[in-house]
């Protein structure tokens, strides 16, 4: 260790800070509260030791805010930044805290991380989220080769895989699985008497296997009396105020309680209070009260009015709060630390508290095994399940921790023990290119390179391992090529050159094998889509495959009759008829595929050439365009042997010294060649999808070639999801001749999403001129939706002007309660939405190509960014600490 701790370490954290001190990366996968945390802060202390650099990155602005606190507090403030889309704060800094997003930025846009020694990626499991998954990635591909990762993750089932891969792309990284949580974790059910309403708390498991008692929960009665004698279950789901009674009278206080409501929390809240649950004392109220309004003060009366302070600091001062997004922040911060302190007893709370916020309690409750996506209802994973119940136990406080599952006409009692039993955590990459990593490629790599780091993705890994192990072998080789080529004597090309002369003039005296060797060569080059003829018929190659000893071509019939052929089965070399576009995506052992494969080659009105006499194999002249006949054989051995004697390397003094390393050079090009022609067999997934999104900016000029456009060194430095339909709008002039107010409400159509199950808003936008913009803008998105199902790429979403009238009314000048009158959308969401229309405006400052409209863009976010927006972005409490 770097520094002597106060406590024991444990295993696992032994044997991380041991490959951190060996110079190796770490994958360190353990429950939650096991105290991961202990092998980032031993990466901080190895940095500052050393006078280098060590960036923190997390998923979520509230988790950066947290753990600068935590680095301040113990490295000093002077020593710690944090960048996040809210705050910049000393980012010179030898610590610095930031959003796995910011660090990408930064990557691409070339900042000197020469001084920088590791990067921790906290909850590098969140990879596998659909939308911001990917950065993650791109971060570890991308960041310099000298810097040390130190990846945190919940427990996952493949961790190994994830290491061994990070080792391919990295180098030397120790994989470090804990699966034994620190607090021993007992799974319980509770359900209510429908008629009583008596509750019964069971064990889910017992020796490991479903409770034998918990049959009794799943069968149901018919009832004497009753609309038409319709089957009822004697149990019910408890009500949120007994459970907690319940609990409170176990002694099994604080609760998480997760709701996957945000009205269902704030209801919960409310039913407590109104039932009359008090849990806290005079003295704790007291300092709930203080640390409440510590973190409004710098709210107004009239914001705190709109926002329901009364009601959440009664709650709050009874020990009873909700947490979720549709919350303000310094609400949410003040529940959190009243929370950790002890003093709030009972926080009904979405699962978006169970991501990386250090809020552990005695029990965690689970009102239902099933959540509403925005979409649909999904049951939930046993990862899902984990990280929930990962905050059930305090270390040093509790013996064991508690997970209490909910009765629910939904979900049998089998099925919550297969839940709770599961230790099933499969991570899965959602890597895919986007338009701003393209142009990124583009921008800093030459065409080979870009493929190969596209290659060198997680997503690429699991879909086929081997390519990213070709692709690292291929990167050694050519090293290895380059190294040979640079140290030798005379000029490789020359050597080159004599050796082909060599094998030319050995290869005339037997003829049959040069020939047999002339149809390897041309059938190992074939490529998919080539049609060549075979049996008198025109086919279409479906697929090459390169074997140790042979090349594998695959074709299809104008019969739809599938071969399998090898240069053996051809006299002569293949003759190249012509060639067809393969459908996509490319699916050769597919039947659709193979079917529209024949179709084209229908269209194709190739003509077939008369094959060999009799079968034969043709003479060596019959190969190839460019192949001069070499007449009589004894005259093309002596014109060889005469050609090799002529060469200036035949007389070197060193001759046989030199033949070797030309042996060497010719194998390892051959290896190159053949490891560069399995990759191109076998990467189909990540590569063929980023050459189509290509061909989309190539056509709506973002590229040309392998260069990038005005636009497209435009489009780089745009960070959205809407990226490409964004700096299309700006090239349009769609954002161009518009006050910052109306800047700011065109600008939240990108940002601002409707996802509730409840009717969207109704688009507003206050001038003719606006109207016109947005419909432009529209138009513009349903054309690049359009290209983009043609391409079979993921659709951008449609622009959503649902958000435009508070964003225009805010940044104007408007106060809280005028903007949010008559509105379903909470003081949270308001927050959240302006903050992200922020953060876009202040990039559409620095990157719209009209001077007025970067004015305007950064005007528009200098005019958002006050009131609870402002207070909402502070680090003030983070820096305060738990205490």
């Amino acid at each position: 260790m770097s520094a002597p701790r106060p406590f024991a370490l444990d295993r696992f954290q032994h044997e991380a800070i041991a490959a951190l001190a060996a110079g190796s990366s770490v994958l360190v996968a353990a429950p939650t509260g096991s105290g991961k945390t202990v092998i980032a802060e031993e990466a901080v202390e190895r940095a500052l030791q050393a006078g280098r650099r060590v960036f923190y990155t997390t998923p979520i602005k509230a988790l950066s805010k947290q753990k600068y606190g935590d680095l301040a507090r113990l490295h000093g403030t002077a020593s710690v930044g944090l960048l996040t889309g809210d705050n910049s704060i000393n980012p010179d800094a030898s610590v610095v805290v930031m959003t796995t997003e910011v660090l990408r930025n930064m990557i691409y846009a070339g900042a000197a991380l020469d001084s920088l020694a590791y990067v921790v990626l906290d909850e590098v499991h969140y990879l596998q989220d659909a939308y911001r998954g990917p950065v993650w990635e791109e971060v570890i591909v991308h960041l310099p080769a000298h810097v040390r990762l130190v990846c945190l993750s919940a427990t996952v089932s493949n961790a190994e895989e994830l290491a061994d891969w990070i080792s391919l792309v990295r180098g030397p990284t120790e994989v470090v699985v804990e699966t034994q949580r620190p607090i021993r974790l007992e799974h319980l059910y509770l359900a209510a008497e429908r008629h009583s309403h008596q509750l019964h708390l069971v064990p889910v498991l017992i020796g490991g296997q479903a409770n034998p008692e918990g049959s009794r929960f799943d069968a149901t009665v018919t009832p004497a009396r009753g609309p038409r004698g319709r089957p009822r279950s004697r149990f019910t789901t408890p009500r949120r105020a007994e459970v907690v009674e319940e609990l409170a009278e176990r002694d099994l206080l604080p609760v998480l309680y997760f709701v996957f409501s945000r009205n269902g929390c704030d209801e919960a809240a409310t039913t407590c209070l109104q039932a009359g649950l008090r849990l806290t004392t005079s003295d704790e109220r007291l300092r709930i009260r203080a640390i409440v309004e510590e973190h409004v003060e710098g709210l107004s009366a009239a914001d705190l009015s709109v926002l329901g302070y009364d009601r959440f600091a009664a709650a709050l001062e009874a020990g009873i709060a909700s947490h979720h997004a549709g919350m303000v922040p310094p609400f949410k911060e003040a529940v959190e630390r009243c929370f950790v302190q002890g003093l709030v007893k009972a926080v009904f709370a979405t699962e978006t508290l169970a991501l990386g916020i250090n809020m552990p309690a005695r029990t965690v409750v689970i009102e239902k095994l099933t959540k509403f996506t925005g979409e649909r209802h999904e049951s939930l994973t046993a990862g899902e399940y984990t990280q929930l119940t990962g905050r059930a136990g305090r270390r040093g406080i509790d013996d064991v921790g508690r997970a209490v599952v909910l009765w629910s006409p939904f979900v049998s009692f089998e099925d919550v023990a297969s839940l709770a039993a599961s230790r099933s955590f499969f991570l899965r990459s959602a890597f895919r290119p986007t338009y701003n990593m393209a142009a990124n490629l583009v921008r800093r790599y030459d065409e080979d390179d870009a493929y190969r780091l596209l290659n060198r993705s997680f997503a690429q890994y699991q879909a086929d391992r081997t390519v990213v192990q070709l692709e690292r072998r291929l990167a050694e080789r050519r090293a290895d090529l380059e190294r040979l080529r640079a140290g030798a004597e005379v000029d490789p090309d020359e050597l080159a050159e004599y050796l082909v002369l060599r094998r030319a003039a050995r290869e005339a005296a037997t003829p049959d094998v040069a020939a047999q060797r002339a149809v390897e060569a041309a059938v190992a080059r074939l490529l998919p889509g080539t049609i060549i003829q075979h049996g008198g018929d025109p086919v279409v190659v479906l697929s090459v495959a390169q074997r140790r000893t042979s090349t594998l071509v695959r074709v299809i019939s104008p019969r739809r009759r599938v071969l399998t052929l090898q240069p053996t089965d051809f006299l002569d070399p293949p003759a190249r008829l012509g060639s067809i576009e393969l459908p996509h995506p490319y699916r050769p052992h597919h039947h659709g595929f193979q079917q529209e494969v024949v179709r084209r080659l229908g269209r194709a009105r190739v003509q077939t050439k008369r094959p060999g006499r009799n079968g034969a194999r043709s003479p060596a002249g019959a190969g190839p365009a460019g192949v001069v006949d070499p007449g009589p054989a004894a005259e093309v051995a002596r014109v060889a042997a005469t050609a090799v004697e002529d060469h200036p390397l035949h007389r070197h003094p060193d001759r046989d010294a030199l033949l070797r390393l030309a042996h060497r050079l010719s194998r390892l090009q051959s290896e190159v060649g053949e490891l560069a022609g399995r990759i191109d067999g076998t990467a189909d997934t990540v590569a063929r999808r980023f050459a189509r999104l290509l061909d989309l900016l190539r056509r709506w000029g973002y590229v040309d070639g392998w260069a990038l456009t005005e636009r497209g060194q435009t489009l780089s430095r745009c960070y959205h999801e809407c990226d490409l339909l964004i700096v299309e709008s700006l090239a349009k002039g769609l954002l161009d001749g518009l006050d910052p107010p109306t800047v700011a409400a065109l600008v939240s159509c990108f940002t601002y999403e409707h996802r509730s199950r409840t009717v969207p808003p109704s688009a507003w936008l206050p001038s003719a001129v606006a109207r016109e913009r947005h419909r432009a803008i529209v138009r513009l998105a349903e054309r690049l939706r359009g290209d983009e199902e043609a391409a079979q790429l993921v659709p951008t979403r449609l622009p959503d002007a649902g958000f435009a009238a508070l964003a225009h009314a805010w940044a104007s000048g408007g106060e809280l309660d005028a903007v949010l009158d008559d509105e379903e959308l909470s003081g949270g969401d308001f927050v959240r939405n302006v903050k992200q229309l922020v953060d876009l405006l202040r990039q559409l400052g620095e990157i719209a190509p009209d001077p007025a409209t970067a004015a305007a863009a950064r005007q528009a976010a200098e005019a958002l960014f006050r009131g609870v927006v402002a207070a909402s972005s502070g680090v003030d409490d983070a820096l305060a600490g738990p205490t």
